[in-house]
């Protein structure tokens, strides 16, 4: 009997526990955010509008302004062919990764839209994960060689971390699949 209730006792401990470590934090009213929809833009209308938003999760983070302003520089380069504003949102790695010539032929046809931010999470080394959705057109050629369609919708997890005091697009570690399928 004494063994059931130490059982009893640390479980109802760990999921009061659990429940505090995963509630959200108040909102207020700097944080805004947009709630997710499932509603999809007919084809013509495919990426949808280039602006960054964020759910309510991803709003309450204290990181929120920083990461919409890098991803919407971000996703702007990309819609504007712009790559030296790209440069400015990524690590000295990414940048190293790719040069101008091959940047412009992967972008050359791409168009990013309907950016969501689902949750913005610090990890213990103080840089962020960012999960992110988003749709994409392109031409078919430019697509993934096992999805070659004109839009696509992405979900991805983006590192984040702090270079030169700003925070920037980290390269996925090696081994990281995005999610992605036809529109």
């Amino acid at each position: 009997m004494p063994v059931l209730i130490v059982v009893v006792s640390l479980t109802v401990g760990g999921g009061l526990l659990a429940r505090e470590l995963y509630k959200l934090p108040d909102r207020n009213e700097d944080t805004e955010g947009v709630l997710p929809t499932t509603t999809s833009l007919p084809p013509e209308q495919q990426p949808g509008p280039s602006q960054v938003e964020l759910t309510p999760g991803a709003a309450a983070h204290p990181e929120n302004e920083s990461v919409r302003q890098v991803l919407q520089t971000y996703v702007d380069a990309i819609n504007q062919g712009n790559y030296a504003a790209w440069t400015t949102t990524v690590t000295r790695d990414r940048v190293q990764e790719r040069t101008e010539s091959q940047w412009r032929f992967q972008y050359r046809s791409t168009e990013d839209g309907s950016v969501l931010v689902h949750r913005v999470e610090t990890v213990p080394d103080g840089s962020l994960r960012v999960l992110v959705g988003l749709t994409s057109t392109q031409d078919p050629v430019d697509a993934p060689a096992d999805l070659p369609e004109p839009c696509i919708r992405w979900h991805l997890t983006l590192p984040m971390t702090v270079e030169g005091g700003s925070w920037k697009i980290d390269s996925v570690p090696a081994g990281s699949t995005p999610e992605y399928g036809k529109c």
